[in-house]
C-alpha cells in the first residue's frame, strides 16, 4: 500500500509496536495477536499507561494484518 513502516518493539515500556508513515501522516499501531484469546490480548499496564499518557493522535490497537491495513487507510486520510 506504499506505506513506511519502522518496528518500535525493542523500546518496550509500553511504547507501541509499529510506526507506520502514509500518505503524510504519522500511524501508531499497537499490534495483538488476534489467534489468542481476548483477555491474553488485553494491553498490558505499561501499555495502558503510554496510551494515556501520549499526546499525539492516538495509537490504533490491531489484531491483524486486515485490521492494520484498514486503520492505516482510515488514519492516512
Amino acid at each position: 500500500m506504499g506505506a513506511s513502516v519502522t518496528s518500535l518493539a525493542s523500546v518496550g515500556a509500553g511504547c507501541p509496536d509499529l510506526l507506520v508513515g502514509f500518505c503524510g501522516r504519522t500511524i501508531l499501531l499497537e499490534v495483538k495477536d488476534g489467534e489468542k484469546p481476548p483477555s491474553a490480548r488485553a494491553l498490558t499496564p505499561a501499555e495502558k499507561q503510554w496510551h494515556e499518557e501520549w499526546r499525539g493522535k492516538r495509537v490504533v490497537v490491531v489484531n491483524n494484518t486486515t485490521e492494520a491495513v484498514m486503520a492505516v487507510a482510515k488514519e492516512g486520510k
